[in-house]
């Protein structure tokens, strides 16, 4: 099992939701309004008057071999427009309840 978090502009959201559903990854957490700046180019999401747009977070523990397409989708994405953000961070999952 792996657990993958994607971190997005909140304009992604739908696509990301979509995204989800046609790979049949029924489980997952999400968070808005989440905070950040990309490590090498990216500006700040904080929802402030300088910096207006926030991303959001979804997080999904996943069977290994949908890793790839679920990181295949999110490549396409981020190719789409690659101004408004991307990223995701997969671990290994030792146990879980």
């Amino acid at each position: 099992m792996k657990s993958i978090l994607i971190v997005f502009n909140q304009a992604n959201t739908e696509r990301i939701e979509y995204m989800l559903d046609v790979l049949s990854i029924r489980g997952f957490t999400f968070w808005e309004n989440v905070q950040g700046r990309g490590h090498i180019n990216g500006d700040p999401h904080r929802g402030t008057h300088t910096w207006p747009e926030m991303n959001n977070a979804v997080m999904t523990v996943v069977d290994d071999d949908k890793v790839e397409d679920l990181l295949l989708a999110v490549r396409k994405l981020d190719k789409r427009n690659e101004e408004v953000g991307i990223r995701a961070f997969v671990w290994n999952i030792e146990q879980m309840v």
